[in-house]
């Protein structure tokens, strides 16, 4: 992984000593992200299971992967680990995603409009074999497909 930079990086080793722990808990990782706020680093795991997960799923979780952190001390600064659910309005990132919430409604943030348009909702129908882009039904049957490069995020749409 030469010049692909430390990030990618310490979030494989994270994802990687957490996989059987997640396992042995009876929750998956939803998602794992490594990211700099202001002057501090956060390692936060975002993990689901059929259900949904507690506050007690989540503390568990957090203690023992601290546990598996700090003895394969993969992070060489200091950071701020945090663990919880990926929520209601969950952020999709994998393509497991958004096969798993084909026919749901999401919200679609792109970096730049189109036609004046930055957000909108629609049924996720599904996502390309490669992995690049999804098709989006918006209202009045109009497909649209969307290149996962040109968002900002696409994220469960939930109605209040």
């Amino acid at each position: 992984m030469a010049g692909s930079g430390k990030k990618p990086n310490t979030v494989f080793v994270c994802t990687q000593l957490a996989q059987e722990l997640a396992q042995e808990l009876g929750v998956y990782l939803w998602d794992v992200t490594f990211e700099k706020e202001g002057t501090s680093w956060y390692l936060r795991y975002y993990i689901d299971k059929d259900g949904g997960v507690t506050i007690d799923d989540c503390e568990t979780f957090s203690r023992r992967v601290d546990t598996l952190l700090d003895e394969a001390d993969p992070i060489s600064q200091s950071y701020y680990l945090e663990v919880s659910s990926p929520g209601i309005e969950r952020k999709l990132t994998k393509d497991w995603h958004f096969k798993k919430y084909a026919g749901q409604q999401v919200l679609v943030k792109l970096i730049r409009p189109v036609e004046g348009v930055r957000e909108f909702v629609g049924e996720l129908l599904g996502i390309s074999d490669d992995g690049n882009t999804i098709t989006i039904l918006l209202e009045e049957n109009l497909e649209m497909q969307v290149s996962l490069n040109e968002t900002a995020y696409v994220k469960l749409y939930v109605e209040f």
